[in-house]
């Protein structure tokens, strides 16, 4: 279906969603929300800080401090957001919250009120390569006292830079984790994802969930039970865009300071949605 999607685009002529490109929906799909990048400031109606586990310290061992609207860690340039991670000692006169990491860095997360449900998602990024960083385009429930795992985790794209130029697609829930090792991922190269941009895309239906790469499906996970502990996505998630700093995966290989500062850049996120159908006489 996914390749479906994407073969009847470019056989209307439609690249899907290039930055310098008018704005094309994919087929029956209409836009419902879509950051360009192209004001002087990141939008703070589209976009928070996530900054809830910073006196305690991040998942995974992670090593970084997430800065709420620091320019240093994230800001726009040239119609591009940039998530800078950089090797710095922070200080609680500062940063009250400061939980003593020798790494900054930004978390962000879409402000849509109610999430997402279903749809098609697209995010063109370019990423850091050095070893110790672990940039990230993913997704949470929105319900935020839903625990992890049991509202799942769709996972757009990661990267290790201990691993350079292999990106990684995957899904989480209850049943599947890496608590127990059977997560259920796919990891294939991208060579120059560390010097080119990207679009990290991701289709969403009731039924399915298939993540690809400029217009290539890699990876597809079916419904094939309705139990939540197996398919918990029929619930609103919002869009998470980060670097992180070594931690249980992405620090493996150690952390390399000649790493730093390391930067992700954007320049678009995307996502549409069909319309809802109308509803039919009796329904209400």
């Amino acid at each position: 279906m996914f390749l479906l999607e994407l073969t009847l685009i470019v056989a209307a002529g439609v690249s899907p969603l290039s930055a310098r490109e008018p704005d094309r929906a994919p087929p029956g799909y209409t836009k419902v929300f879509a950051d360009e990048f192209d004001s002087e400031a990141i939008d703070p109606a589209a976009w928070r800080f996530d900054v809830s586990r910073n006196a305690a310290g991040w998942y995974n061992q992670e090593k970084q401090y997430y800065a709420d609207g620091r320019r240093e860690n994230s800001r726009v340039e040239q119609g591009r957001l940039i998530i800078e991670a950089r090797q710095e000692t922070l200080d609680k006169a500062h940063f009250p919250d400061w939980g003593g990491q020798k790494y900054s860095s930004a978390r962000m997360v879409s402000q849509a009120k109610v999430g997402f449900t279903y749809g098609f998602f697209e995010i063109r990024a370019k990423l850091p390569c050095g070893r110790g960083t672990w940039p990230a385009i993913w997704m949470l429930p929105a319900d935020t006292k839903v625990e992890w795992p049991t509202g799942g985790e769709i996972d757009i794209m990661e990267h290790v830079g201990f691993d350079p130029g292999v990106i990684h697609q995957t899904i989480i829930t209850s049943a599947f984790n890496f608590n127990s090792g059977s997560e259920q991922t796919k990891a294939f190269p991208v060579a120059d994802a560390c010097t080119a941009m990207h679009r990290y895309q991701l289709l969403w239906t009731p039924d399915f969930i298939v993540s690809g790469i400029d217009d290539n499906p890699k990876f597809m996970f079916k419904k094939v039970r309705t139990s939540r502990d197996r398919w918990p996505f029929d619930q609103p998630m919002q869009i998470i865009l980060n670097v992180a700093v070594g931690g249980s995966w992405g620090g493996q290989k150690g952390i390399d300071p000649a790493a730093f500062p390391a930067r992700m850049e954007v320049d678009y996120v995307r996502v549409y949605q069909r319309p809802a159908a109308p509803l039919k006489s009796g329904e209400l």
